[in-house]
């Protein structure tokens, strides 16, 4: 029976419901798994055919919306190379996206519901990515790794080789170790040797076939720091398209299936739609821990007995801005995917999220944490956030 997403949950207006089906990201990343765990297994979104010896190449652009590329990449080699659209998880970000698609689980199994989770065993609001505080702490524990991130990575005890193209300064983090087990991790500083390392990797597999996943952060930076459709990140957008061609070029021959996806896309939201939560404000005391997941989608820990408090706040200073829903709620409605839910999830989600509307942002602060000021943001339900293209080309 398909999954389907409980649409009675007061949601944004506007917004755009993940897809755990074949149209979404969830789905591509089940495929790849399938096919990496099964010889006789077909991947039909790279158009590999059951039992085929293929190599796939799998670049993802961290942060190319689909919107993005239907007008600003409009004639553009990567534009000319669409074969679909995807639907991002939920949250629309990179915490929760690249983690579905390094185990092949929805974010209700992975327990990553936003850059930041709330997970008491080891602080409080963390980040699980560079394994920090909110307040900037390094993350140490006792085996840390294995019980914050409980689910296998996908490419562990694969049945086809893999090869991780990730950038020098992350390549070797623990959470890339962590959930790159079972593959070769190589290394690459730029967007040169970004194509340099494909297809020096390529080479090595042509003759066993498998999996070359390239990742590429830049354009997702500059979009945070200028705006999604800044003349920074623009420029970004064609030096990528034009390493597109040349990778093209130089895999000529070779029947390589060139897939490119991304994790989210992104909008632009102005300080004038930023909701701005002071250290000792009425909402800070209401609250038993600071934010936790995406500025566009923050869950909040509510102190008991305040919960009425706060909902009557939300209702009032947060109308047309945000929708709150109540944890239990959010979780039921499905937004987080099928599968088992992880064990921490509870308390992950707290005991309210906030849905922003398009446009709006929601921050606080905590001593010691070095704040951001972000232009492009992304996380929320909008269809410029939830919507990546996935492009296809044989070589």
């Amino acid at each position: 029976m398909p999954f389907t997403i409980d649409s009675t949950l007061p949601l944004p207006a506007g917004a755009v419901l993940p897809d755990y089906g074949d149209g979404g990201l969830y789905g591509f990343a089940r495929g790849l798994r399938h096919w990496l765990h099964d010889r006789k297994a077909g991947w039909p979104a790279a158009e590999v055919a059951p039992g085929e010896r293929a190599l796939v190449v799998l670049l993802v652009i961290d942060g190319l919306g689909e919107r993005f590329l239907d007008t600003v990449g409009w004639g553009s080699a990567l534009h000319a190379a669409k074969h679909a659209g995807l639907s991002s998880v939920c949250p629309s970000t990179t915490a929760s996206a690249i983690t579905t698609l390094a185990t092949g689980v929805a974010p209700v199994e992975h327990g990553l519901n936003g850059w930041f989770i709330h997970d008491r065993r080891f602080g409080g609001v963390i980040a699980p990515l560079p394994l920090i505080r909110r307040s900037g702490e390094p993350l140490e524990a006792f085996r840390l790794l294995p019980r914050l991130f409980p689910v296998a990575p996908m490419y562990r005890h694969a049945c086809r080789p893999v090869t991780l193209v990730s950038p020098v300064q992350i390549a070797f983090s623990r959470f890339s170790l962590h959930h790159g087990r079972g593959a070769h991790i190589e290394p690459y500083e730029g967007l040169q040797d970004y194509v340099a390392a494909i297809v020096d990797m390529a080479d090595a597999l042509a003759h066993s076939g498998g999996l070359i996943h390239a990742y590429y952060p830049v354009f997702d930076m500059l979009s945070h720091q200028h705006g999604c459709r800044s003349a920074e990140a623009v420029a970004c957008f064609t030096r990528v398209d034009a390493a597109f061609v040349s990778l093209q070029q130089a895999l000529a021959g070779r029947d390589v299936r060139l897939l490119v996806t991304a994790d989210h896309g992104f909008i632009d939201a102005p300080p004038e739609r930023r909701i701005d939560l002071a250290p000792d404000g009425e909402v800070a005391a209401m609250l038993a821990a600071p934010l936790f997941g995406e500025r566009r989608l923050a869950f909040c820990r509510v102190r008991a007995g305040a919960q009425a408090e706060f909902e009557a706040w939300a209702a009032d200073e947060l109308r047309g801005k945000a929708v709150a829903v109540r944890g239990e709620d959010f979780l039921a409605a499905g937004l987080l995917g099928p599968g088992q839910v992880h064990p921490r999830l509870s308390e992950r989600l707290g005991s309210h999220a906030l849905l922003m509307e398009a446009g709006w942002t929601i921050v606080d602060h905590v001593a010691g944490e070095h704040e951001h000021t972000m232009i492009g943001v992304h996380g929320g339900l909008s269809a410029d956030e939830m919507r990546v293209p996935l492009m296809l080309a044989r070589t």
